[in-house]
């Protein structure tokens, strides 16, 4: 076994400089994104959510991301999760996308709000079958016996929704995260990695460097 504190990688792929980001963010999001899709990443929709409990305490996931504009980044999930009750008591959360292929990573803190029903309904209707009847059949986060449950609720939502027309669990949807901070990380060398910040000030973007 390897000596963990030994495990280590050089980063030297790319640097990112003050000339090389785009006036707004979103806009450089989906440029790194381009770059990242061209780059044939596994998952490359995979983010960690983290959010903060009525206790105070912090807890992180991955979720995966399903759409992006200038309003913020998309998920969906059962809104009775833990992570729906974090957000429900307190909306504000950060992402983190890690596409460790291109060295880099994208962090985003802003505020959760629930996506309207037709847009959960849209995304809904697109997901395949199996999906559909997998949220009707998981009573996420809660303490469940066995997996033979799931099975069994399976079998039981697939008979309901034979005679009728399925439809979408108003316990399911999605949440938009608005930014008001993304940070784009490239690994460099030694250590030095760039770091640079996009801020709200007044309405608008503002950028400035962070030190490593």
């Amino acid at each position: 076994m390897k000596n963990i504190a030994d495990i280590r990688r050089d980063y030297k792929l790319q640097s990112l400089m003050e000339s090389d980001i785009l006036n707004n963010p979103f806009e450089q999001f989906k440029l790194w994104w381009a770059e990242a899709e061209a780059s044939n990443i596994d998952e490359i929709n995979a983010m960690t959510l983290a959010t903060v409990n009525s206790k105070g305490q912090p807890t992180a996931r991955t979720v995966l991301l399903k759409g992006f504009n200038e309003n913020g980044f998309q998920f969906f999930t059962n809104y009775n999760s833990n992570k729906g009750k974090d957000i429900e008591y307190n909306n504000n959360v950060s992402l983190v996308f890690f596409w460790k292929e291109l060295e880099r990573q994208v962090r985003v803190i802003g505020t959760a709000t629930k996506l309207s029903d037709v847009d959960n309904d849209n995304y809904f209707f697109s997901r395949p079958r199996e999906s559909q009847i997998g949220a009707w059949s998981s009573p996420q986060s809660k303490q469940i016996e066995n997996r033979d449950l799931l099975e069994k609720n399976v079998e039981k939502i697939s008979k309901k929704f034979e005679t009728e027309k399925i439809t979408r669990p108003p316990h399911w949807g999605g949440y938009v995260v608005n930014p008001t901070c993304i940070e784009f990380w490239q690994g460099r060398s030694s250590r030095l990695h760039d770091r640079i910040v996009f801020e709200i000030f007044e309405n608008n973007w503002i950028t400035k460097r962070l030190a490593p």
